[in-house]
């Protein structure tokens, strides 16, 4: 009996202390990558936005123009987004506006009035607003910036009492997104509730008790929302929300796509991120994305503290025909919506992933750091 666990014991080991070689070989490699600096790099060219018009297969560095150090400091979360009308970055004293299809780099800077770090698209411009509720609005083709839902915070308040380190701090509610359907219904996404103004914010009346940052999106009259539950649906212009995606997890993104959404979930038990589309406006589901999920070595590494984070899913798009997934380690793309995917061929940025906008064919990239 002692000789049989003699033998065992001389297998196991072996074994073990090559898987844990293989591990730190694996972990010294990443590190060294992460070191390496980039081509970009040392010619000192920026490396802040790449833009492509072909579904990713081509890339254009459009940074030139755009303050050197968003290379370092990054832009803020909500600080930018793509429409039809092209990419806007909000940073320091300016609002950055390119065109969609100019075929050189060119930026617009326009001087910002305000403190307002945070920018969102609205139903006829730009909303840019702060975490206390100080709202500016400037309606496209326009140069000015002015006053919007003055009254939010007075009405927030007396709708929500609930006594948090918000409103200790400063008798106000925090505001964590804004967003505007195409019928001009407002919706502001507080630390607990989301509030709702069809009247162009003179009025506010709760909707849902929320649960943190509630990001919004739409397609054809249906609303999908983030929630700590989950993913949320409505189909009555957001006065009521019923929960279509659980999994026990966090919702991390909604986005429209033909047809419908996708949607990212975290799964609380895996501790992964999910895919999930639906092509009926929401009402059914299907997980895509499996060949996305971190490979085994890379989550027990990440349990037992060898590296800091595995390639977790961060947000997924569409562009065109193709679907655009942003993972911590690269791009991918899908063109037979989320069976396969290939990885897309994007400048090395000191091993960085990449945060995705997309306005309809075009397809912007950004380091994730600061984003």
């Amino acid at each position: 009996m002692k000789n049989k666990k003699m033998k065992k014991l001389f297998v196991f080991v072996p074994a073990a202390l090559l898987v844990l070689f293989l591990l730190n070989s694996f972990v010294l490699k990443e590190k060294e990558a992460k070191k390496k600096p980039t081509e970009e790099t040392k010619s000192g060219l920026l490396n802040i936005v790449f833009r492509s018009t072909d579904g990713g297969e081509t890339w254009q560095n459009i940074s030139e123009g755009l303050p050197e150090k968003l290379q370092k400091e990054g832009v803020w979360s909500h600080g930018l987004f793509a429409n039809d009308r092209g990419l806007y970055l909000r940073t320091g004293n300016g609002v950055y506006h390119s065109e969609p299809n100019s075929t050189t780099t060119f930026w617009t800077k326009e001087i910002f009035p305000g403190t307002q770090r945070e920018i969102a698209p609205g139903k006829n411009g730009i909303f840019a607003y702060n975490f206390r509720g100080q709202f500016l609005h400037k309606i496209n083709g326009t140069s000015d910036w002015s006053p919007m839902y003055t009254n939010f915070q007075e009405q927030a308040v007396r709708i929500d009492k609930t006594i948090d380190w918000m409103y200790k701090n400063y008798k106000e509610r925090e505001v964590r997104s804004v967003f505007e359907t195409a019928g001009g219904t407002v919706f502001i996404s507080s630390n607990n509730m989301l509030f709702r103004s069809t009247n162009s914010g003179k009025t506010w009346k709760q909707v849902h008790v929320g649960d943190g940052r509630m990001t919004l999106a739409e397609s054809n009259g249906v609303l999908l929302s983030t929630s700590y539950e989950g993913i949320l649906r409505s189909t009555d212009d957001g006065q009521s929300w019923d929960r279509v995606i659980s999994e026990g997890g966090v919702g991390i993104a909604v986005e429209r796509i033909e047809g419908g959404f996708a949607a990212i979930v975290n799964n609380t038990v895996t501790k992964t991120n999910s895919i999930h589309i639906s092509l009926d406006s929401g009402k059914t589901w299907n997980t895509i994305g499996e060949e996305l999920q971190p490979s085994w070595n890379s989550l027990l590494m990440k349990k037992i503290g060898l590296l800091q984070s595995s390639s977790d899913i961060l947000s997924i798009k569409q562009a065109g025909k193709y679907l655009i997934c942003g993972r911590s380690d690269g791009v991918f793309r899908s063109s037979d919506m989320g069976k396969t995917w290939e990885k897309l061929l994007l400048p090395a940025i000191e091993n960085k992933g990449f945060s995705l906008s997309v306005s309809g064919n075009v397809i912007y990239a950004m380091p994730n750091k600061g984003c």
